[in-house]
């Protein structure tokens, strides 16, 4: 079933609508602005359901980053009640061509994750689903050029989650890591050189998410 979200997403923006980019038709991030409705286990039940049916616009990137025992609803300042990390995750996860960030340019400014919002691509050349389960967790890897990203993401349950990096090609990769931090709004970011060969573990917070880029080291 993701194979053909992927055929259906190619085939309609490269050959029957070349000038499709993306589409509304999702509760997406601005509805934090006047409801808790949009719960980790929301973001991680789209990629299955509203995913298949091609871009979609999510608007994500909220730095506002809160808990949902202490989320509130700020129509002026809204709140999200998901990590940094799964914020982050956003960019790989959900599919859409014409992607932005959604947050006051004030809360990007210096701000922790922000580095890996400014080098993600929002096209891609090919696209892995390394696991998922409806609803609790989905970990997807796409590629750009020869840089290959991977995002993260999990409900209200803290895990771990392991990315065997077999999709990638040979040789060495510089691997640079975005993790959950204490706090919702931390980031923790770590470098390693990697190949096809490894496997990466990933700890996400409850409603927390964590994002990878892999250049390979020429």
């Amino acid at each position: 079933m993701l194979d053909l979200h992927e055929r259906l997403s190619s085939d309609r923006r490269d050959a029957n609508w070349p000038q499709f980019l993306t589409q509304e038709g999702v509760l997406g991030a601005e509805y934090n602005k006047w409801t808790r409705r949009i719960t980790a286990r929301h973001n991680v039940t789209l990629p299955f359901t509203r995913g298949l049916a091609g871009p979609y616009d999510y608007t994500p990137g909220g730095f506002r980053n809160a808990t949902p025992a202490t989320f509130r609803i700020e129509p002026q300042t809204p709140m999200v009640q998901t990590t940094r990390g799964q914020a982050l995750a956003m960019y790989v996860v959900f599919d859409s061509p014409f992607m932005g960030v959604s947050d006051s340019p004030d809360n990007y400014a210096g701000a922790a994750g922000f580095d890996f919002i400014r080098a993600v691509p929002a096209t891609w050349e090919e696209t892995h689903v390394v696991s998922g389960e409806i609803g609790e967790r989905i970990v997807t890897a796409r590629r750009s050029g020869k840089d290959w990203y991977v995002g993260a993401m999990t409900n209200e349950t803290a895990r771990t989650v392991d990315v065997p990096l077999n999709f990638l090609s040979s040789g060495r990769f510089t691997a640079t890591i975005w993790q959950d931090g204490a706090s919702p709004t931390d980031v923790i970011t770590t470098t390693r050189v990697v190949t096809a060969r490894d496997t990466l573990t990933l700890t996400l917070a409850a409603s927390g998410g964590g994002a990878i880029r892999l250049v390979p080291i020429r």
